[in-house]
């Protein structure tokens, strides 16, 4: 089903790289594939043929025929579904049904969204009286950066590697893309789409490696790289931020969250209890959306914190092939020790265990993957570590609450800023304490339901920056303005 080994993409060309290291099926634990690590001297051959680009083909194809390669990418990709879905599922373990139903058709989505829309996006004009009685028009036009670093991480692959490359192609730039180490394979067979639409080498690159001392940093260090986009951990973009700020690049940045849901005793009950589960569980709680925070209002908190039990045990962890399977592993070993770390501390912290809090057993070869139980919790204060700190597993904990202002004052008790939901038959309260949360996106009577034209990104550690829409292109844009004397 794949190559022995997933080599770097540089200049049109699979290339090795200085060393190689493993990628696994976090299902069951076994190697995929060796990849190969790109060195310093890789890297800086990535960013040069994308300089080259620039200035090739590439850089003289006027919007129309761009946004046509676009689409032609997004064809290609459809064209081999089965093949990504197959690659998305061995690298990150999920189930089939969710890389079939998601990852796969969306980054597709990606490429014809942006295709579209840089077709279409105005800027703006103005003529204004220069006190002579005569006037000057002025107007902006849209240039290309340059060569783009798109960094990103290995929860969503396919869809938040596309969701950046489409938006940078799209505005006429270049990128070298460092791919996450756990999940490696969709970059690389999304290299072999660019070749067959069309693209010129160059314009996509892939770089393999990890962080610090390897492909990571020598790209968000690269004199010749003029942005850096990054979907991850806090951390690391704050390291990232450190790394650009003596050249000043721009970046964007998406990064971690500790969500939270506001649960009315007026809401409609069984949609919401189904549309929290999902927002828990989804991707086995490894999404930046994902809540771990569920505040219910007191007079449903002992039936819903039941209700939610109920659906964390009838998840089914199975064989992330099997169309029934709806929760897979946690990333990685690394990843699940992490997660069993803070279901300890939650213990020790004086949490009550609704279910879950301990590694799923099966007695075959699951065992020696990456699963852990889908877990709730109640009963911690607001300032224990596990109700403040990201935890990035099928996890959350439930408090209750007496009234709207207690409700919103918990859920903007974060560091974090990123998304959140409010639960309610009244659509007056949805909006009112929609209109309090310090998050990037908020969520009414739904979870994860999105607008890929709307702004999306987060406050506090939760990031910097927009993406989506016009947001997007601006970004990965230079706005230059012309005045011209009437």
């Amino acid at each position: 089903m794949f190559v022995k080994l997933i080599q770097n993409y540089i200049d049109g060309r699979f290339v090795s790289g200085v060393g190689e290291f493993a990628d696994l099926n976090p299902a069951d634990g076994t190697t995929i594939a060796q990849v190969a690590e790109a060195g310093q001297s890789q890297v800086h051959e990535a960013v040069q043929a994308a300089r080259r680009a620039l200035s090739g083909e590439w850089g003289r194809l006027g919007i129309r025929e761009r946004a046509a390669r676009l689409h032609r990418i997004a064809d290609g990709i459809e064209k081999r579904f089965d093949c990504f879905v197959q690659a998305e599922v061995a690298d990150t373990g999920k189930p089939i049904s969710l890389a079939s139903k998601l990852d796969v058709p969306r980054a597709a989505a990606n490429f014809r969204v942006f295709a579209d829309l840089i077709q279409t996006a105005g800027l703006e004009s103005f003529q204004t009286e220069t006190g002579d009685g005569r006037s000057a028009l002025n107007y902006a036009m849209r240039k290309p950066l340059g060569v783009v670093g798109v960094i990103t991480p290995w929860n969503l692959p396919l869809l938040l590697l596309t969701w950046k490359v489409a938006p940078a192609l799209a505005c006429g730039n270049t990128v070298v893309v460092k791919p996450s180490e756990e999940t490696p394979a969709t970059a690389t067979l999304l290299a072999e789409t660019m070749q067959e639409a069309g693209i010129p080498r160059g314009v996509y690159g892939v770089v393999h490696g990890f962080g610090p001392g390897s492909a990571g940093e020598f790209l968000t260090r690269h004199p010749d790289v003029k942005a850096i986009t990054f979907t991850g951990e806090s951390k690391t973009g704050a390291a990232i931020m450190k790394a650009v700020a003596p050249t000043v690049k721009p970046v964007s940045f998406e990064l971690g969250g500790k969500n939270a849901a506001v649960v009315f005793a007026d809401c409609n009950f069984d949609e919401t209890v189904k549309g929290l589960a999902e927002a828990v569980f989804l991707n086995t709680g490894q999404v930046c959306l994902c809540a771990e925070r569920v505040y219910v209002e007191r007079r449903i908190f002992a039936t819903f914190v039941d209700a939610l039990k109920q659906k964390a045990e009838s998840l089914n962890p199975g064989w992330p092939t099997d169309e029934k399977s709806n929760l897979g592993p946690l990333i990685s070993a690394r990843h699940r020790q992490k997660v069993l770390s803070y279901y300890r501390l939650a213990q020790k912290e004086g949490a009550t265990l609704i279910t879950g809090g301990d590694v799923q057993k099966f007695g075959d070869h699951r065992d020696h993957g990456f699963y852990v139980q889908p877990t709730v919790y109640t009963g911690l204060a607001e300032t224990a570590r596990c109700v403040q700190e990201e935890i990035f597993g099928p996890v959350c904990h439930i408090a209750p609450f007496d009234s709207e202002q207690e409700a919103v004052a918990m859920a903007n008790d974060t560091r974090y800023g990123l998304a959140a939901s409010i639960w309610t038959s009244d659509l007056q309260r949805g909006h009112r304490i929609a209109q309090q949360m310090n998050v990037g996106i908020t969520w009414v009577n739904c979870w994860f339901l999105r607008d890929l034209r709307t702004p999306f990104g987060g406050v506090g550690l939760s990031g910097v920056g927009r993406e989506g829409g016009m947001h997007s292109l601006n970004f990965y844009s230079e706005l230059n303005n012309i005045c011209i004397r009437l």
